[in-house]
């Protein structure tokens, strides 16, 4: 069983194992399309959060306002757009990944990488955290390092230099130590996320999340 972690005003699932040292996009952060915010980095879980990005039936909203489900526990039904940020209620967002889905490492691979290219990286890093969580033991730190470097993505779009720039160092490192699997680029990945690291913190703007988008396969996937 999971435990719960409360970060940024919604709960968190820990994942196998216990928490794990990972950034997370600050939600809290007010959105701007014109004036990114220096995000901090919360050091937590990659875990999908127990939220939808809409108002699902049966969601009542609680004391102080807060989205709650059938049971009471509370559950952020704000939208969100295509970096994860909330969005005011009614806005139309785009549609969160969804949640637990268990997938062949092929279907993973492939699934994240459709939704880098589209400048989806919070969303790619849902499905990385899918095959983590579902995949054998001795894979997790691989789909965990992928993961990261799919948040840290996150971050750098959003303007958090700080956090984009540790996050992507700190998978690099995941990946390169846990070894290539199922046609996946470790190589290729460890060099990209060094580089975009290192522009990150050397250019102020954010970075185009599409344009800067890796390619996770240098073979034959597997699975």
């Amino acid at each position: 069983m999971c435990g719960a972690i409360v970060v940024l005003g919604g709960p968190y699932r820990a994942g196998p194992g216990g928490a794990v040292d990972n950034g997370r996009v600050n939600d809290s952060a007010p959105h701007s399309s014109s004036q990114p915010s220096q995000e901090s980095s919360q050091e937590t879980t990659p875990g999908s959060e127990t939220e939808s990005t809409g108002q699902a039936s049966g969601t009542a909203r609680g004391a102080g306002g807060r989205d709650r489900d059938e049971e009471g526990r509370a559950r952020n039904a704000r939208p969100r757009d295509g970096l994860g940020r909330p969005l005011p209620y009614g806005a139309p967002g785009v549609e969160r990944q969804p949640e637990g889905v268990v997938r062949s490492p092929g279907e993973s691979v492939a699934e994240a990488q459709e939704l880098l290219d589209q400048g989806r990286p919070f969303h790619a890093h849902e499905v990385f955290e899918d095959a983590w969580k579902s995949g054998p033991e001795e894979e997790r730190a691989l789909w965990r390092g992928l993961a990261q470097l799919a948040v840290g993505l996150t971050h750098a779009a959003r303007g958090n230099r700080t956090g984009g720039a540790r996050l992507l160092r700190r998978g690099a490192a995941a990946i390169d130590e846990a070894g290539a699997r199922h046609g996946i680029d470790v190589p290729g990945l460890v060099v990209w996320a060094t580089g975009l690291a290192e522009r990150v913190e050397r250019d102020p703007e954010p970075v185009d999340a599409a344009a800067s988008a890796p390619v996770l396969a240098g073979g034959p996937l597997g699975g």
